[in-house]
């Protein structure tokens, strides 16, 4: 029997993440430019008393400044991603962030630099480029949030996963699309309401469901068997242009994590031996970037090493630094070293912990050493050893990662790649004291290693330099 036709399967224009991320690339790109041409003109009128001439970008713009806009795409990396893109306050901070950022790095250069750059057109750029960017997203904002503009999806399960998935999709803000109801083929859900939403009825009566409800896409949260016939329908569906979408590839979309309790085994030998294995360009690249990083991380670990050995020694005495075995990259142990930031006494029944929030154990530098990740640099020698990365999961103690892997679905994958000294986890989420926390840190561990990219490690590295000027470490 042939499935009916859809008279209007997608009504209005929904939009989904991926066409959101090209709309704020390219308008980002007109914006930045729209910004360099009104600083250029801006910067003349000041050095020649409201005179402007073509004359004055030949002889005083050097080449250089026209690659000031791709600067400001990269430095907005980070607010890409279409729910943060979505928030007016996350996004205010990301192009604060991006200015400050790129006002910093500017100071350096010119410090540096034994040419006479100068200053009041980069100046003018950046005020420029933040006012007309925030201007932009706040108007994508206002027009992609508003309901015509919004997937309307139904989800196919009213089972575990897809209360997990609807209790997820409450805590979010603004909401990225509207959930309709459930479709789920046992007779004694339908009808009832399960977090707040109908069980709308049964897979036989889905196309009804999609055309009355204008419905846009069908999300999986089925994790057993699924009957032959709804297999069969739900395909009927895509091919009427319905997009049909796993319930873990939606909760990696909208979290930017992995489902780790919603996950059977062969969902990991998949999406790792397949998804996860990173080319030989990137690990050069990637390389490379911690070699880099490593050396100016040391450098200015030596500027600052005299003051903070004080501030340290006055405050709870010695040592200043301290060693602890962590497991790197397949298990392989190694020393960390940092600056001390607890008492001598931290752990003197030799019985480890997990730092608490406001831990009494924390000295009063280390608090601040904590909160500015200045105790941290200490890493980079371990970065430059090879031992660790810039980028990946938190290095993790061997106790620890014992007693987690025997609770925690998929623990041990967190050491497919070397740890590191910022990562994706650590930016999205806080210092974890439970096991449910540590739970909520693998997932997204899991989703860098699936995922890792140049980009991606560009992007963490930029949001770790807005959580360090914004005091956000604990």
């Amino acid at each position: 029997m042939m499935a009916p036709e859809l008279k209007n399967p997608r009504s209005g224009w929904r939009v989904h993440p991926r066409e959101q991320q090209s709309i704020l690339v390219i308008g980002d790109f007109l914006v930045a430019y729209l910004g360099l041409a009104a600083a250029i003109f801006a910067w003349s009128l000041r050095d020649q008393w409201l005179d402007f001439s073509v004359s004055f970008i030949r002889d005083r713009v050097d080449g250089w400044y026209f690659l000031l806009p791709i600067a400001w795409i990269l430095l907005l990396v980070d607010s890409y991603e279409a729910h943060r893109a979505s928030n007016w306050r996350t996004t205010s901070r990301s192009i604060a962030i991006a200015a400050m950022a790129g006002l910093l790095f500017y100071a350096v250069v010119y410090l540096l630099s034994e040419r006479a750059l100068t200053r009041v057109g980069v100046g003018f750029f950046l005020f420029f480029a933040a006012t007309l960017t925030l201007a932009w997203r706040l108007s994508y904002i206002w027009i992609f949030t508003a309901p015509a503009f919004m997937r309307r999806i139904v989800i196919i399960g009213a089972g575990k996963a897809g209360l997990t998935l609807v209790e997820a999709y409450r805590n979010m803000w603004p909401l990225p699309f509207k959930i309709v109801g459930f479709i789920d083929d046992d007779p004694k859900k339908i009808g009832k309401d399960f977090e707040g939403l109908p069980v709308l009825a049964g897979s036989d009566k889905l196309f009804e469901v999609i055309e009355n409800e204008s419905i846009s896409d069908l999300v999986i949260a089925i994790t057993g068997e699924m009957r032959g016939t709804t297999f069969q329908t739900i395909l009927d569906a895509q091919e009427r242009g319905i997009e049909v979408t796993p319930m873990p590839t939606l909760y990696e979309e909208l979290f930017r994590r992995v489902p780790i309790h919603h996950l059977e085994s062969e969902w990991l030998l998949r999406s790792f031996a397949d998804q996860a294995r990173a080319n030989r360009f990137y690990e050069l690249a990637k390389r490379l970037l911690d070699i880099f990083g490593a050396i100016l991380g040391l450098l200015i670990c030596m500027i600052i090493y005299p003051t903070i050995a004080v501030l340290i020694m006055f405050d709870s005495g010695f040592p200043i630094n301290y060693r602890q075995i962590r497991l790197g990259r397949g298990g392989k142990p190694y020393h960390i070293n940092k600056f001390r930031t607890m008492r001598q006494d931290a752990e003197k029944d030799g019985k480890v912990q997990l730092t608490q929030q406001k831990d009494g154990r924390i000295t009063r530098v280390g608090n601040m050493l904590r909160r500015t990740h200045i105790d941290e640099l200490p890493q980079f020698l371990n970065v430059l050893r090879g031992e660790m990365s810039l980028v990946g999961p938190r290095a993790e103690r061997p106790e620890w990662i014992a007693e987690f892997q025997q609770q925690v679905p998929f623990y041990r994958a967190r050491l497919l790649v070397k740890p590191g000294i910022t990562g994706w986890a650590q930016v999205n989420y806080s210092y974890y004291a439970t096991v449910e926390e540590m739970a909520i840190k693998l997932e997204y561990d899991l989703y860098y290693i699936k995922h890792r990219s140049l980009l991606l490690d560009i992007a963490i590295l930029l949001r770790t330099i807005g959580q360090v000027i914004g005091f956000r470490g604990r």
